[in-house]
């Protein structure tokens, strides 16, 4: 992998980690394009990459974890679904997942989902005052939503902010939870992929990942901004539509070039 290749992959990563339009899916359909011949490091790249993005999650919220011990106990029942599942199901989902038609099948019917979820949470009040209010069975129930996205190109923040529209929370607080639910989440997964590959990395690659890192953290700043705003303002639709059109092109272009799915 070029410096190049590892400095867009990463600005795909920190713009789409924390939308709902699946920052997994994006990689490697930017992995496809661009041919990248070692399969194995990119996938190791894309989820290293993650602690960035994490990073600038903690950096914007981290007064959320100096006002009491409820978020971080709504936070680990929300994360336990996945971090059990994902622990037992790992290695196959990285295996036969992780392509392209995997990805834009799963980008079309997130995107529906989506769409539908604008019409319906448009007037929605939240049923809490604040975030960490959301009862343990909400929040379990988040997190059993989340274990979806484990299949690139469903999106972790798509099934989160989804999982928390239907536990009560309005769009604002969905999407916020989804961010703090993703420093747990993300952090195992890159801590036990970084676990597993750690010696399948080079020396030479410390590089790469340290540049990928710091630009999806920069990246992911601007763009953790921004979806609050715009999410306010225009909601889901737009992401849904994005997804729709972006997996529909992807499979066109897919067959007419007859690139392997």
């Amino acid at each position: 992998m070029s410096v190049l290749q590892a400095v867009i992959i990463a600005i795909i990563e920190g713009l789409t980690e924390f939308l709902p339009v699946s920052s997994t899916g994006h990689m490697i359909l930017a992995d496809s394009l661009m041919d990248i011949q070692d399969k194995e490091f990119a996938k190791t790249f894309e989820i290293v990459i993650q602690l960035g993005a994490i990073m600038a999650v903690l950096l914007l919220y981290i007064k959320r974890f100096f006002v009491g011990i409820n978020i971080y106990t709504k936070l680990f029942v929300a994360f336990l679904p996945t971090g059990i599942i994902g622990f037992l199901a790992y290695k196959t989902i990285k295996h036969y997942l992780f392509n392209p038609f995997t990805v834009s099948v799963s980008l079309i019917i997130g995107g529906v989902i989506l769409v539908l979820l604008d019409k319906w949470s448009e007037e929605k009040k939240s049923e809490y005052k604040d975030i960490e209010d959301i009862s343990y069975t909400g929040a379990f129930k988040i997190g059993l939503i989340q274990c979806l996205s484990m299949i690139p190109g469903v999106s972790r923040a798509a099934a989160t902010i989804f999982g928390g529209v239907l536990s009560g929370f309005d769009r604002k607080q969905a999407a916020e939870f989804s961010f703090l639910l993703a420093i747990p989440t993300m952090f195992a997964a890159s801590g036990y992929d970084l676990l597993k590959e750690k010696d399948n990395i080079h020396s030479d690659d410390i590089a790469i990942l340290f540049i990928g890192a710091l630009v999806a953290f920069i990246v992911a700043i601007i763009a953790v901004k921004g979806f609050i705003a715009f999410l306010t303002k225009y909601g889901f639709k737009h992401f849904g539509y994005y997804r729709i059109i972006l997996g529909v092109l992807f499979l066109i272009l897919a067959y007419s070039i007859g690139l392997e799915m």
